[in-house]
């Protein structure tokens, strides 16, 4: 060894011993401090354990509460023995002084443990982390909400963002979109609102907590880590949750790694990296609605192979008319995917490892796949309610202003069971142009102070962009005629084509592929007045000639 490495492990040595010996000076040096903290945490204690005797309703923790009693004990002997050594004397310095910075420590432990267990208190409270979250949160600012007084507890990881961009440009094979660039509310063209937002604005993000038990009477929520939160005002926006194959009964979808689900950017992520993993492979994507057509569209930009299956008889049968799928899956086949319509999955057969590696159908086929992504649906995430708040058809019912059967709790987006004015019937509508409006008419109403409120007056929205496509839907897809027109050519270079539901001589809905700004906007228009039609063959020519242009001129089309 040098006598450079035997100098440099000398003085090693020394600083160790020194630090040492430093650290147990400390600790008689401040005695009287760290004496004074623990008396103040053990007064903080007993303040803990009061409070929780006042929320005797909620689960309590024997074996913290056993700790603390224990701890506040020891910390009164403590200070009866000082007191017969004179308070702060060298003997009593000598005999406590370590015991004391144990105790100190001890005792932060337990307090910090104790918030787990104690209620916090928020003027106005979010439950839900999605898009309708971040909507309320910025109509809140903007109702002048104080710093402090709002909350919002979230499942996710990370701050309420636009949810669409998941099965859009999120999985896009080049310039995808990552967070923070599709945070709230830019979906609407307004402001983005990143974290550092919501902590300027004073608003308490609680993520990655899951609430397990909701007391709406008592206006109390418990979280799955024992986190208890009280409110004055509760909005619910906890959204929807997926469907699974399970749900079917489908054997093999709870215990295989590679059955996949879009809901969150976790989903999102799982899909990406399956996409890296199983580059080039064959992909079957089970559903023919909304994450069906954009997943499946974009799993083909990442040049696997697709199939989609679906158990309806053309796509999007929900919303689409026969005539308006037949282009779809005319395009989507050119594209080069595989349709395969009125079957479903009956079973999913995995290899050694847990992937599945072949799909069965019901109408006997059998798949193979490298993945799966299933996207069949979606239903209102209401049971932390259930027997609490009065429900109907899934969904909780609300007025015009979104208050449901409880004062001063309020229910917002998908989960919500609302007066749609314009048909004069309670709906629930899963889409985020309504979750974005909801939250904010829901806001505006609580903030009212006693200001008359415009009860909500929505026509329904829905929209939706995969390859070079893009469409619009307004209104009702009902009535007893359909008028059908344009350029359904899928070998088109821009396909543009549309159609009216007309329902007791007026127009009900009306859907426009490749509109314009202007053009969509008179279709909207349409929709929102229920234009009367006094010819159907008349309205068809008009629109062939015109696609949508000057017919919002009058009531009459």
């Amino acid at each position: 060894m040098s006598n450079k490495s035997y100098m440099t492990g000398e003085s090693n040595i020394g600083r160790f011993i020194w630090d040492r010996i430093n650290q147990k000076w400390k600790i008689y040096t401040d005695f009287e401090e760290n004496l004074g903290v623990l008396q103040k945490t053990s007064r903080n204690l007993v303040t803990q354990l009061e409070e929780l005797d006042r929320s005797s309703s909620w689960e309590r923790s024997e074996e913290w509460e056993e700790k603390v009693e224990a701890l506040i004990d020891q910390v009164e002997h403590i200070e009866r023995s000082i007191q017969k050594w004179n308070l702060f004397s060298t003997v009593a310095v000598y005999l406590y002084g370590k015991h004391v910075v144990n105790k100190m420590n001890e005792a932060k432990q337990l307090l910090e443990e104790g918030n787990y267990y104690l209620p916090k208190f928020f003027k106005y409270l979010i439950l839900g982390g999605g898009v309708a979250a971040g909507y309320a949160a910025r109509e809140f600012v903007k109702q002048g909400v104080k710093p402090g007084e709002l909350g919002i507890v979230s499942e996710e990881s990370v701050t309420p963002y636009e949810r669409p961009a998941l099965s859009k440009g999120y999985l896009f094979p080049t310039n995808a979109a990552r967070l923070p660039e599709f945070h709230v509310c830019v979906g609407s063209g307004g402001e983005r609102l990143d974290p550092k937002w919501y902590e300027e604005k004073g608003i308490e993000l609680i993520l990655n907590t899951k609430i397990v038990e909701a007391s709406l009477h008592s206006k109390t929520l418990r979280s799955e880590n024992g986190i208890i939160l009280r409110f004055g005002a509760l909005i619910i926006a906890t959204g929807s949750r997926v469907i699974k194959l399970s749900d079917f009964g489908v054997e093999g979808d709870d215990q295989a790694k590679n059955i996949l689900y879009l809901r969150d950017v976790k989903d999102a992520d799982k899909i990406i990296e399956e996409m890296r993993d199983k580059k080039n492979g064959k992909v079957v994507v089970v559903g023919g609605g909304y994450i069906g057509l954009e997943v499946g569209a974009a799993l083909k930009l990442n040049n696997l192979s697709v199939t989609m299956v679906y158990n309806d008889p053309w796509l999007m049968s929900r919303l689409f008319t026969k005539e308006i799928a037949e282009f779809y899956e005319r395009y989507y086949m050119s594209r080069g995917i595989n349709l395969i319509n009125e079957t479903s999955v009956i079973e999913l057969e995995a290899d050694s490892s847990g992937e599945v590696k072949k799909v069965k159908l019901k109408n006997g086929r059998e798949l193979e796949a490298d993945f799966v992504v299933v996207g069949v649906g979606a239903r209102p995430s209401t049971s932390l309610f259930q027997g609490q708040i009065e429900m109907s058809r899934g969904g909780i019912k609300t007025d015009g202003l979104f208050k449901t059967s409880i004062d001063d709790v309020y229910a917002i987006g998908d989960v919500a069971w609302f007066p749609m004015k314009i048909y004069n019937e309670m709906r629930r509508v899963e889409h985020v142009d309504h979750a974005r409006k909801s939250a904010m008419k829901a806001v505006e109403g609580i903030m009212a102070k006693g200001k008359v409120v415009e009860e909500y007056d929505y026509v329904p929205y829905f929209y939706s962009r995969v390859f070079d496509l893009s469409w619009r839907f307004y209104g009702d897809n009902v009535g007893d005629a359909t008028v059908v027109f344009g350029n359904r050519n899928p070998g088109a270079k821009k396909p543009k084509f549309g159609c009216y539901w007309i329902k007791d001589g007026r127009i009900m809905g009306g859907f426009l592929e490749g509109g314009s700004d202007e053009e969509n906007k008179a279709i909207q228009n349409m929709a929102w007045h229920q234009h009367k039609v006094e010819d159907l063959q008349e309205l068809k020519a008009k629109a062939e000639r015109t696609v949508v242009h000057n017919l919002t001129d009058g009531r009459t089309a």
